[in-house]
């Protein structure tokens, strides 16, 4: 099958929806399909406001249907609202051509972190985007009840997955943390506002705080907690190290869909702890963590949980399961291009 896949959110951008889409074409190409990215790379573009990671494409209509056109794919897949996003759904609607989308962040609660935007606004636009979608991939039961209560009910599961090869139980530590104060509690992904990395640092738990990412709020966090340990952004075997080598992993957020980092974690053999919401609150089960809405609580909790019970619930989530879920959601594509849909054809709009 030929699959394009368009997105605002590609490398270099380093994030949950980067790595799960990154993954996803591995597998598939692993698996034989042919995928094609349409990504902010390919156009001219500019910083996106309070989030200079994410590049805005100047990329119109023609612009995007030039390369759909050029890959001719019997599936295409949207995975952002931005501008790429935008102009690919037109291109699909103007020639009747099914797609799917997938849901990854939280829009109304990010923007309301950020700007003085009511949700319901923000709402109104995330129905009108998705709903013409054959499925929207969504990565939680919670994410598909929040969705269907909006009037969108045609979801399918997409969930994420884990280089366990990668991210596993018996790596050494990081060696920043030689000699630290332990028990350790580390935070990783972006430093920015809607992450709630406050609330994490102003627990009053004993041991160290550590930080893992980069972000806007970095500079801020540094002035105001001196005493936390910021190790900047990580990757491959020394994120690795990082997860494994620290006592509980902490997620304050509350606007993210899931969590990569926390079954990245999980898989590592460490416990975590964070708020009882969409994400943490349908991956963390058992004894891999504990959740509750005091993140002191949260933390003494998830210390006392076996490394044994973290790692085997990482363990369940993996890459080819997130792709195949994938592939179920494109099973309305024919095996041939239906009659009508204008696949391989030059003239298309």
């Amino acid at each position: 099958m030929r699959i394009l896949i368009v997105t605002d959110a590609w490398e270099p951008q380093v994030n949950g929806v980067v790595r799960t889409l990154q993954a996803t074409v591995s597998e598939l190409r692993a698996g034989g399909h042919e995928v094609e990215i349409v990504s902010p790379d390919l156009f001219r573009s500019i910083p996106c406001p309070t989030y200079g990671e994410i590049r805005l494409a100047f990329a119109g209509r023609r612009a995007v249907a030039r390369h759909i056109r050029a890959f001719a794919p019997h599936a295409i897949h949207i995975s952002t609202e931005g501008p790429l996003g935008l102009a690919a759904r037109r291109w699909c609607l103007k020639n009747r051509f099914p797609f799917t989308t997938a849901y990854h962040t939280r829009f109304p609660d990010y923007v309301a972190a950020r700007l003085p935007v009511s949700p319901d606004l923000i709402w109104r636009f995330i129905r009108w985007f998705h709903r013409p979608a054959r499925h929207i991939m969504v990565a939680t039961r919670s994410l598909q009840a929040e969705l269907e209560a909006q009037g969108l009910r045609q979801t399918m599961m997409w969930e994420r997955g884990v280089d366990h090869a990668l991210f596993r139980p018996d790596r050494a530590p990081h060696p920043a943390f030689a000699g630290v104060a332990r028990p350790i509690q580390i935070y990783v992904g972006r430093v920015a506002i809607e992450k709630n990395i406050e609330a994490f640092l102003e627990t009053k738990q004993p041991g160290t705080k550590v930080i893992v990412g980069d972000g806007p709020a970095l500079a801020e966090l540094q002035a105001r907690h001196p005493d936390a340990l910021f190790l900047g952004k990580l990757g491959g075997e020394t994120l690795a190290a990082a997860y494994a080598g620290a006592d509980v992993f902490v997620f304050p957020s509350k606007t993210d869909t899931f969590g990569l980092v926390v079954i990245e974690a999980l898989s590592c053999g460490t416990p975590v702890a964070a708020y009882p919401v969409p994400g943490p609150g349908d991956i963390v089960t058992g004894g891999a963590g504990a959740l509750d809405d005091d993140l002191d609580v949260a933390i003494a909790r998830a210390l006392a949980c076996a490394r044994d019970d973290a790692a085997a619930l990482g363990a369940r989530y993996n890459w080819s399961r997130c792709t195949a879920q994938f592939l179920n959601a494109l099973t309305f594509v024919p095996s041939q291009p239906a009659a009508g849909v204008p696949v391989r054809t030059p003239r298309l709009a």
